[in-house]
């Protein structure tokens, strides 16, 4: 037997069904910290170094960061 049940509310009304913390404060400071070092990044090499600085998985996180910006056409490449 399969049973499908739909549950209609905002992510702040499932947070708190599911009793997980609300984090918006720290996520918020967060990204003003981001936004802020991102301020006075003006080329690639800069950016990777910042990113470097505030990745948190370290070496695996800039890969990952890079495969983003390849993905956004940041980096120069382009995708056909």
């Amino acid at each position: 037997m399969k049973v499908n049940v739909e549950v209609d509310c905002t992510p702040e009304e499932a947070r708190r069904f599911l009793g997980l913390p609300d984090v918006s404060k720290a996520n918020d400071a967060y990204v003003d910290a981001v936004t802020k070092a991102m301020q006075g990044v003006g080329n690639l090499e800069q950016l990777q170094q910042l990113s470097k600085q505030i990745a948190p998985m370290g070496e695996i996180g800039l890969k990952l960061f890079q495969q983003f910006l390849d993905g956004t056409g940041m980096r120069g490449t382009k995708k056909d």
